[in-house]
């Protein structure tokens, strides 16, 4: 063997392969689920919610007069229901040729895809038409009252106070949790507020943590999941729990096992029912937000 084949250490150089799987960003699931009333185990295709509206007392004038009959308005609220599915299939000689086994992998990413659908279904049940009536013929829309308008600007202190008086003129719960949904753009415009920025002014100290936890009695979610209007305006949420409802027909399922109408391959299959309607208009303030 000759000197310069001894020395040509390059033969004897390896590659390191990777023995874990890294998801790729995402949203991990659902940011929303706990901040709207849940309804688990609906037996059907649809569900409904018995509503009692409010009564008027009758101040009695005289002795011994006739017992007033007051009035009590019932309503119901509609939901259906939608199935949804992730399925990924792994063949036997795929995983020969594999250093990594990615099942596990398949189950998370397929677990967060699901459940970020009921961010969906509860983001667009906030503005969308809510079924109402006996059998769900009626309909209700989210009136004008119950937004506030783009102006020319994104999301500022003064669009956060007249959602915030909308909901405390409307008697909505005081102690009820109130939440905020916006992008990572409306959280910008709050940073750079100049109220928002004095620490005298907010309690919380966004600013310094970077970002927005509480602020006017709402707790702020961030996603980019958010709606757009036809003039391409973000449409930020402010909603009181009870005001949307999320039924589950049937939570997050996972089955793993081989298919062998595709040669013994290993599937991993996953599923969830879910859907949401608003439940009250007078719960649910819509914020336009300009994000040119």
């Amino acid at each position: 063997m000759s000197i310069a084949t001894l020395g040509n250490i390059d033969v004897a150089k390896v590659k390191q392969f990777g023995t874990n799987i890294m998801h790729l960003v995402q949203q991990k699931g659902s940011r929303l689920r706990n901040t709207v009333f849940n309804k688990s185990n609906v037996i059907g295709e649809e569900t409904s919610e018995e509503q009692l509206g409010s009564q008027t007392a009758k101040k009695k004038t005289t002795r011994n007069s006739d017992t007033p009959i007051t009035a009590a308005e019932f309503n119901r609220r509609w939901c259906t229901l939608f199935d949804y599915e992730v399925a990924k299939l792994h063949d036997k000689q795929d995983q020969l040729k594999m250093i990594v086994d990615p099942t596990s992998s398949y189950v998370q990413g397929g677990a967060w895809a699901l459940t970020r659908a009921m961010d969906d279904e509860i983001i667009a049940a906030a503005s969308g038409t809510a079924r109402t009536g006996k059998a769900g013929a009626g309909s209700e829309t989210l009136p004008a009252a119950q937004k506030v308008v783009v102006g020319t600007s994104g999301l500022t202190l003064a669009k956060l106070l007249a959602a915030k008086e909308i909901l405390d003129a409307n008697e909505t719960d005081p102690d009820e949790e109130r939440t905020c949904v916006v992008t990572s753009k409306q959280v910008t415009n709050l940073l750079n507020t100049t109220e928002i920025k004095s620490a005298d002014y907010n309690s919380v100290k966004a600013l310094s943590a970077g970002q927005i936890n509480t602020f006017l009695g709402f707790n702020f979610v961030r996603t980019e999941k958010l709606l757009k209007d036809g003039s391409s305006n973000r449409l930020v949420i402010c909603y009181q729990k009870s005001g949307i409802m999320l039924a589950i027909a049937q939570d997050l399922t996972v089955d793993v096992g081989p298919r062998r109408d595709k040669s013994m391959a290993k599937q991993v299959y996953l599923s969830l029912g879910i859907g949401s309607v608003r439940m009250e208009e007078e719960k649910i303030v819509e914020v336009a937000c300009s994000e040119s």
